[in-house]
């Protein structure tokens, strides 16, 4: 019970991580239609923001975790939510009428720059990067089953984060906005939205999501490394598509399901097939969503926009 218990949480975590990068892709999809191929590199860029400020903090000898922790995340999100908005409106604005797959070649484009970027600039950028462990450790034993309240931590604020995205979309006017571009963005500027602002905000918001699933990730695995958000991205975008894309439910679902792929992945085959080694759960996985992409087209939750993928 202590091992399932283990893969099950691992599961939830990865899930939530997941879901945190697919909702990007979602609002990125709904406002613009374009894909941000980018997205993945823009979670890395907030990962190692956030570690430079821990950095800089421990500089001012100020030793507080919770102060460091406070410095990473106002670091990560700020600096993403700028790079999300200044993508939005120097890139993928001036392409809006180009045909998508320009948009999509120019921010895969980018997300190699910025990867490269930190790779060649940030201090022995090439190799991974211990993150700070700034979370209590304490584990509570559960029937051989140490749950741990970083962990847990962890959990509860992805979905404090995804609960208060969804909170912002369908109970603000921010949301409304947002909601009327992705309906129908020359209606909305008819009835005086200003398109660009509600554009660079949804850009801002999806990309200071990633930073904070960036965060997450590092909190949890205790390293980072400039390729983190390379399978990342390609996750989030698969659990996007897998979902419904357009559709915030159906991202948070298929960042979930892909995630219970990749812990089934990781119970079962080894002791199905003796000697592969457990990092064959990334093929599983993707193989499972091949097929269920091929058997529903449209995603789990299908969408009117679902229709323009």
């Amino acid at each position: 019970m202590s091992v399932i218990s283990q893969y099950i949480f691992n599961g939830l975590m990865l899930g939530m991580i997941y879901a945190m990068v697919a909702v990007g892709f979602t609002l990125f999809f709904g406002v613009l239609d374009v894909i941000k191929f980018s997205h993945g590199d823009t979670l890395m860029v907030g990962a190692f923001a956030g570690l430079s400020a821990s950095t800089g903090v421990m500089m001012l000898d100020i030793g507080s975790p919770w102060i460091r922790l406070l410095a990473v995340v106002l670091a990560a999100v700020c600096v993403t939510g700028l790079l999300g908005a200044a993508i939005a409106k120097w890139l993928v604005l001036p392409l809006r009428k180009a045909p998508a797959l320009n948009t999509l070649l120019a921010t895969l484009m980018l997300g190699t720059v910025m990867r490269e970027a930190v790779r060649l600039f940030y201090p022995d950028g090439s190799n991974s990067q211990p993150f700070p462990s700034l979370l209590p450790t304490d584990a509570i034993d559960i029937g051989g089953f140490a749950l741990r309240a970083d962990n847990v931590i962890l959990l509860l604020s992805g979905l404090a984060v995804i609960a208060g995205v969804h909170f912002l979309i369908t109970r603000t006017r921010l949301g409304m906005a947002i909601r009327a571009v992705a309906q129908d963005g020359e209606t909305a500027r008819l009835m005086g939205i200003n398109f660009e602002a509600v554009v660079l905000l949804t850009f801002a918001l999806g990309s200071a999501m990633a930073a904070l699933a960036g965060v997450m990730n590092g909190l949890y695995y205790n390293e980072i490394n400039f390729n983190v958000g390379l399978l990342l991205g390609v996750i989030g975008f698969a659990a996007a598509i897998l979902g419904g894309l357009g559709n915030i439910y159906g991202a948070i679902i298929g960042g979930f399901l892909f995630a219970g792929l990749q812990v089934l992945g990781s119970a079962t085959l080894p002791a199905l097939i003796p000697n592969i080694p457990s990092a064959y759960k990334d093929v599983f996985a993707f193989a499972v969503v091949i097929i269920l992409m091929a058997w529903k087209p449209t995603g789990l939750i299908a969408e009117k926009s679902s229709e323009r993928v």
